[in-house]
């Protein structure tokens, strides 16, 4: 509530401070976001041997953060995403259906196909390299966040169609580490037994 004081002639105009609620919302702002293509993922996490896809866990959760003003941890939550991995597709899916997103996901199906596929590093050469594939399972969840994000009125999205520069420096790279583990699984599979 705003008070008038006087003094003499000088006149002091008390305003109301904001409330915390009031100083957070502004603070904490939905940035712009900015999208990539079914085909990018799936290219970006190809080339990056299933690395882009953990990125992309983190931009989720990142999201979430910013779009609930909430406290989680993004990062945590990546670092731990196999605990954490079914309450975002959660997350996704409810906010996909807000902006009514028509496609529904089997979350604990894709989950434990997301788990089979993490154990299956453990396996002997060259069947460790279908660990890899895990990406997949986060497909239904990436197209729901998309249209999610494309459908919202509360912050500006834009999708990257062209291949920037940071996007062809990580395919060149992937692809020189995707020659070297080729040819050490040629040499190893050539290889004269004893």
């Amino acid at each position: 509530m705003s008070e008038l004081h006087s003094n003499n002639d000088l006149q002091v105009q008390q305003l109301p401070e904001p409330s915390i609620h009031e100083i957070t919302s502004k603070e904490h702002k939905v940035p712009t976001q900015y999208i990539i293509s079914i085909d990018k993922f799936i290219i970006l996490n190809i080339f990056t041997f299933g690395l882009y896809h953990i990125w992309w866990i983190f931009k989720a959760w990142r999201f979430f953060l910013q779009k609930d003003q909430s406290d989680i941890m993004p990062a945590m939550r990546t670092i731990f995403a196999i605990i954490f991995l079914y309450p975002l597709f959660s997350k996704i899916l409810d906010y996909a259906k807000e902006k009514n997103y028509s496609e529904d996901f089997s979350k604990p199906f894709l989950l434990i196909i997301y788990l089979l596929l993490s154990v299956i590093a453990q396996a002997p050469d060259p069947y460790w390299i279908i660990t890899f594939l895990s990406f997949l399972c986060l497909i239904p969840a990436f197209k729901a966040l998309n249209y999610a994000k494309l459908h919202s009125t509360e912050f500006k999205t834009i999708e990257r169609t062209a291949w920037g520069t940071k996007y062809i420096v990580t395919i060149v790279i992937g692809s020189i580490f995707w020659m070297l583990v080729l040819f050490a699984l040629y040499l190893e599979m050539t290889e004269p037994q004893m």
